[in-house]
């Protein structure tokens, strides 16, 4: 996932930056001309806050200088009405849990059809699937069942249920936590981090 991370996040960013700075890529940025990014990464993922890979940005992160924590932030909003506010990620992230999917399905319909037709799509891969440009080895798919998005057992499968499927699928029988079945996993994502605890990569071509 560090190649949607660096694709879909980091890159438009850095894109994005430059033009509000007056100096869109290749041109080079003067020495002392930055912008400050806050990035919000909380207590609980301190060792995700990192500091930028390029001059031009200088990454703050608020949440660790208040010493907030995911509890702080959700105890924050809640005083706010806003309780229901879901953990931030991608659309299509393979992280997900049965219930956001179900959410994705049965309250933004487009997007449900977006990222179905998306998962149809990485099946193969392609010529560029990892940052090496590596074919990826096998067939990809979204959900943890490893079938097709659209088929996939999402509404409320139990533990048992899905070790009993995924025998099935791939003789697979290692335990299967429940929780991460129907809720993901439990660390969010911010534009500069993904869950996946995949190590950084470079500067992803908006570094001169």
């Amino acid at each position: 996932m560090q190649r949607s991370t660096g694709e879909y996040k980091i890159k438009p960013i850095k894109k994005k930056v430059r033009e509000l700075l007056g100096y869109p890529y290749p041109a080079r940025i003067p020495r002392g001309v930055h912008v400050e990014q806050w990035v919000g990464i909380s207590t609980d993922e301190f060792h995700r806050a990192k500091d930028s890979d390029v001059k031009y940005m200088k990454n703050r992160h608020p949440l660790i200088d208040m010493g907030w924590s995911r509890g702080d932030c959700f105890n924050y909003l809640t005083s706010l009405g806003l309780a229901n506010t879901p953990k931030s990620s991608c659309l299509g992230c393979p992280f997900h849990g049965n219930a956001q999917w179900r959410n994705i399905r049965d309250e933004s319909p487009e997007e449900w059809e977006d990222v179905v037709d998306f998962d149809a799509k990485i099946r193969q891969g392609n010529a560029r699937a990892n940052a090496t440009g590596t074919r990826l080895l096998g067939q990809a798919y979204l959900h943890r069942s490893r079938v097709p998005l659209s088929e996939a057992p999402i509404d409320h499968v139990t533990a048992a249920e899905w070790a009993a499927r995924q025998q099935k699928v791939d003789g697979d029988t290692s335990p299967i936590d429940p929780e991460v079945l129907e809720q993901g996993v439990t660390d969010g994502c911010s534009p500069w981090s993904c869950r996946s605890d995949a190590p950084e990569q470079g500067d992803f071509d908006l570094t001169a």
